[in-house]
Parts: C-alpha cells; structure tokens; sequence
C-alpha cells in the first residue's frame, strides 16, 4: 500500500489567506495512530476541516486539511517533528513491528510570585502553549493583598527542559508577559511528591451527577438561549451497516461540528479497540460534519454483536453529543466554574482546555481567585476536571443565573470552538 519515503511527513501551507494547510502522512502503521496524529494537531492550535485515513494494516496514508483555530503564531517545522515522532519509522516497520513504548517526560514545576491582574493566567498559560509545554497540574491561589502564586506543573513536548538555554527561553518569554508586575519566576524539576496520581477532587453527589451526566438536559439547553448550536448538539446520528463489506462494518456519523470532533470520534474507538481501515470526514451543508468509517475488530473481522455495536453507537453519540461538561456551581460562599474532559484509556486527555477556559474568562473580563487541575473517576473513565473560583466583579454579578449561564455559555462554545 505504500513505499519507504524519505518524509514520512508532509506540511503543504495554504497559498492565500484562509485557504486551509495540508498534512499528509505516509508511513508504517500503528494502532490509534490517526488519534495521536490529530491530538499533536490539537495542540498545536490547529482545527480539522476535513481528512482521508486509509491502511491495510501494515502501511497508512493520512491526509488532513487544517486551519489555525487560534491567533498564535503556529510553528510548522515544529508541527512536522512532532507528527513524526509519533509515527513508527521506516527502519522498524521491516526490522520488527513492536508497540512503541511510551515513556514519561520529566515533570518539572513552574513557580511564579506576582501582582494580580486580568488576564494574566491565560496570559502565562498561552506562552506555556507557544513553547509547546503541557500542564499537568496547576495550583492558583491569590493572597488577600492582590498577589498571585502559580504553581504550573508542566512537561515538554520537546525533551529540552533539562537544558538550561531551554530553560532559560521559557522564563525569559514569562518575563516579557509578566513585566513589572513580577515578583519571583522559577523553574526547577518537580519533587519525587510530585506524581501523577494526586488524591482525586472532592464533590457532592449533586456536584458529581450534574457535572458527570450523558447528556444536556433540555432544561439546560432552553436556558442558553446565546447557545443555539447545543440543540443541535441532540441530533448526533450514527448508522451501523455490514452489508458493504464482508470484512469491514460502516459507521456513518452524521452531527454539527466542533473543534477536536474528529479526535472525539477516533479517540473513543481507539479506547473500544477498534480499528479503522478507511475512514472520511467531511463537511456538508449547514455547519454539520460527515464521518464514514470502515472499522474492524483487532481480529480483522466485522463487528457483528448487536450488543457490542450498540455500545460503540452510544458511546460515539455521547461524545459528540456531549465531549465536554462545563457547569457553574456554589463553593461554600464562593462561584465555582468546573470542566471536565475525558481523559483516554493511554491517560491523555483533549489538549488546550486551561487555554481555552482562561481565554473565555478573560474575554469576559471575570478574574479568577484559584485553579486546581486533577483527575477523577467515574465508574467507565477517568476525567481531568479543571475548577476554577471566581472573582465577583462589577459586569457579572455571579449570584445572577442569567450570569452564570452567560459564562457558561462562553466558556462551551470557546471549547466548541463556536
């Protein structure tokens, strides 16, 4: 199905402006690697407008047509190492095919000491973004006389940060946003205290079955009226067809559009084991996309149980129905804005999310008090649930539920990219 290439990776810019950007890989094959392709592109601020995924199994062909979803500057040859990096190389492929190893990058804490002000948490955070450095728990706390301590625990995409020039670069661009108002800036590598499993957040039964819940509620849904797009969000259709390929079972996906929607759709088969032969995602009419995916099972054979095509239908329907949960709700006398997003089965979670929530409190002008990312349990996933305190102020008066419904409504469709 193909050949060894010397570029395994191809970036082809758009010509003019708005026109979108290709990417194109060719190279060996490896289980979810469309997934991991499209979480690389997730993080680099990049959205999928449409894609062909093609393999027999042994050799892939991935095409994908991408447009910058945010203002920065985004760093192609960059984009182009990362993408390979997760691709399997030529040499493996026909030496000997094994499952790639993943291995933990160094998690390093980022400490800074400052005066407060608006914006400056989605300020630090998209720098933290640009240097291609992922948070993995952050801890914000503002002091009574308008300080603010950030405690950003972060890994590098790179594998530069044990270096001092890397080092060095990451809080000399810090400096440059934080000017005058910063205090103190360190960089050290975490404590051995420091792991990945913290102790897990704690909420009410109430807090829990609101936040964790499958689908929106119609309620929810006629009280945003800003949001008219979340009705869409209910007619999410999936057709099942084995009558097309005596090998191959089809899923036809038909549902409005959001950003990360084709990473939603190929994370959750990669966490049902399933594979995909072909695969395309399209646009139509109407802000809505089209998927056809031609799946298998890890024996290469159809999925034929009614039950176990059911559970894939419900759990794809979820996802576009529902991919992340976003709800405002009271912390003793404090507002509390809380979001989850699913973490897969690897332990990876949707990226960008702190950078998206903090740029829609900072378009709205709301302060935040205090941050915590952490990782909670449901009875069938683990969740990155980000909890926010906010700062009451003069434009939104938190105690109001027009208010809160208007944030929320911000903070999803930021998300969503809408």
């Amino acid at each position: 199905m193909g050949a060894p290439s010397d570029d395994a990776v191809v970036i082809q810019k758009g010509k003019t402006a708005g026109e979108p950007h290709v990417i194109t890989v060719n190279c060996p094959d490896k289980t979810s690697l469309a997934c991991d392709i499209c979480h690389t592109i997730l993080d680099f601020g990049l959205y999928i407008t449409k894609g062909d995924i093609s393999t027999d199994g042994k050799w892939c062909f991935i095409i994908l047509w991408v447009v910058p979803n945010s203002p920065s500057v985004i760093r192609w040859s960059n984009l182009k190492n990362r993408i390979s990096s997760v691709c399997p190389s030529c040499i493996s492929f026909y030496v000997k095919q094994q499952p790639g190893q993943s291995t933990s990058s160094p998690v390093y804490l980022l400490k800074f000491f400052s005066l407060d002000r608006k914006g400056l948490l989605h300020d630090v955070t998209q720098v933290l973004c640009e240097l291609e450095l992922t948070i993995q728990r952050v801890k914000v706390t503002t002091t009574p006389d308008g300080r603010v301590l950030d405690l950003f625990f972060i890994t590098d995409s790179l594998e530069l940060l044990h270096s001092k020039s890397r080092q060095d670069k990451i809080l000399e661009q810090l400096h440059a946003v934080l000017g005058d108002s910063c205090i103190s800036c360190e960089l050290q590598l975490a404590s051995l205290e420091y792991q990945y499993r913290q102790g897990p957040p704690s909420f009410s039964p109430h807090i829990a079955e609101e936040l964790f819940k499958c689908e929106i509620a119609d309620k929810d849904i006629h009280s945003q009226a800003l949001s008219s797009d979340i009705a869409k969000l209910k007619n999410a259709n999936v057709i099942v067809d084995n009558s097309l390929s005596p090998v191959h079972t089809l899923f036809q996906i038909h549902c409005v559009d959001h950003k990360g929607l084709l990473y939603d759709v190929l994370r959750t088969l990669k966490d049902c084991n399933i594979q995909i032969a072909y695969g395309r995602f399209s646009p139509n009419s109407r802000g809505h996309h089209d998927l056809d995916l031609f799946i298998q099972q890890q024996d290469r054979k159809q999925i034929v149980d009614p039950e176990k095509k059911n559970v894939i239908s419900s759990r794809l329907k979820v996802e576009m129905r529902h991919p992340l949960r976003v709800i405002i709700a009271n912390r003793g006398p404090d507002t509390e804005l809380l979001v989850a997003n699913p973490v897969e089965l690897s332990g990876k979670g949707r990226p960008r999310v702190f950078y998206d929530i903090t740029f829609a409190l900072k378009t709205l002008g709301i302060c935040i008090f205090s941050a915590e990312i952490g990782r909670y349990s449901t009875v069938d996933r683990e969740w990155e649930v980000y909890r926010f305190l906010l700062e009451e102020n003069c434009k939104f008066q938190l105690s109001n539920n027009v208010a809160r419904s208007q944030i929320v409504d911000r903070v999803r469709r930021t998300l969503m990219g809408w």
